[in-house]
């Protein structure tokens, strides 16, 4: 296998996130004096004293770098997953949030990881990520992308909706609940997980269905396979108007009748992790999991 060599560099940080600007400092000043070529976004470059030469918006990250740096947390790499993924640039974060299942370089290990990084030292996720299409007709009018779930809720009022659930074009259940998550495997430790969802490893071809709070002791979390179509449809006879979100950022205020199709994207986000990474490893420590017993002999 054949390494690939980072030369041009992006960095993106997150506004209002503690340690995040020292965390790029240090990330640029390690950079430069590898010689190695840094860009960043707007938004990023604001908050820099000294910001680089070249500043380009987020779309324009994945022309111009070869790989992306995300400072942040979990939040930012979903933010910036839907600029990048369709370009195959492989991204890295440092974690300046809470959970931080996305995000795994600690910010005090920063030049050792990311020298690792540059060494060819590292490891490459391949996470997909799910399209959202209005249907109309024939027609499709694309909505959204989503890293880790797609959120069909009420909106800011607290009260039930109602939906039909198809999957492959097979009718599975009408529903009426707070709504429905439908995750991917990375999704799966987010909103799924507090919505009583599995927790699914990252190399799973499979998507999670979780309703939220359904009126029915009956309707449990499903898993399906990555390549199914799903199809919500908003019943005509409803009085409630749901929601559409993409990892928390709404995309689309339903009407009665509305159809959406959600599907696995056709390039995947490349993810990469410094050497000895573990996800279980990760659980233990993100989600509180009992270590391992010390063992004596008899």
């Amino acid at each position: 296998m054949t390494v690939p060599e980072f030369k041009n560099i992006g960095l993106v940080g997150r506004p209002d996130h503690a340690g995040v600007v020292s965390s790029l400092e240090r990330l640029m000043s390690y950079l430069s004096k590898k010689d190695l070529y840094i860009i960043t976004d707007i938004g990023t470059a604001k908050l820099l004293e000294n910001p680089p030469k070249e500043i380009v918006s987020k779309t324009d990250l994945s022309v111009s770098c070869d790989l992306l740096i995300v400072v942040g947390g979990d939040g930012s790499m979903l933010n910036v997953s839907k600029y990048v993924a369709s370009s195959n640039v492989p991204v890295i974060g440092v974690n300046r949030g809470k959970l931080g299942f996305l995000t795994d370089i600690l910010p005090d290990e920063i030049e050792s990881k990311v020298d690792d990084v540059l060494s060819g030292l590292y490891d490459v996720e391949k996470r997909f990520l799910l399209d959202i299409a209005l249907v109309k007709g024939s027609e499709k009018d694309y909505l959204g992308s989503a890293l880790n779930d797609v959120v069909l809720h009420p909106g800011s009022a607290a009260q039930m909706i109602e939906f039909e659930l198809f999957i492959d074009g097979t009718f599975v259940y009408s529903q009426e609940s707070d709504g429905l998550i439908i995750a991917t495997p990375t999704g799966s430790t987010a909103y799924a997980l507090s919505a009583g969802g599995p927790i699914m490893h990252p190399s799973l071809d499979a998507i999670v269905l979780a309703p939220m709070y359904p009126h029915s002791l009956s309707s449990r979390p499903v898993v399906v396979d990555g390549d199914s179509m799903i199809k919500i449809v908003i019943p005509s006879t409803g009085s409630r108007q749901p929601q559409i979100s993409c990892d928390g950022d709404l995309k689309y205020s339903a009407s009665s009748g509305d159809e959406f199709l959600i599907t696995k994207k056709n390039v995947p986000l490349h993810l990469i992790h410094p050497p000895n990474h573990s996800f279980y490893e990760a659980c233990r420590s993100k989600l509180g999991w009992g270590s391992r017993l010390d063992r004596k002999d008899d």
